[in-house]
């Protein structure tokens, strides 16, 4: 995305890597794949999972989880912000990058 005077600092390091909307969106379904993950799974069901899939949910604490859903609902508002003030337009020829 290209950094303007009106791009608040807030979106601007939200998606300063990203530049198309899909990217963005991508990047927003990453993130709240990855908060259920971060889920202490083992511990709502009460340890009610088997042994094969249960190694494989490696979080015990809330700690995790606690960071992402903040973090995507940064993503989430970054985006709201974006499209609402048309900041996806496309890179000038020969901008610098």
């Amino acid at each position: 995305m290209i950094k303007t005077r009106r791009t608040p600092l807030w979106v601007f390091l939200a998606f300063s890597a990203i530049e198309t909307r899909k990217g963005a969106l991508r990047l927003i379904w990453a993130s709240a794949l990855f908060t259920l993950y971060c889920l202490p799974w083992n511990n709502l069901l009460n340890g009610a999972l088997d042994d094969s899939i249960g190694p494989l949910l490696l979080i015990n604490d809330w700690s995790w989880a606690a960071m992402m859903v903040p973090v995507t609902l940064w993503y989430i508002a970054s985006l709201r912000w974006t499209d609402k003030h048309d900041g996806w337009v496309p890179r000038p020829v020969g901008a610098e990058i």
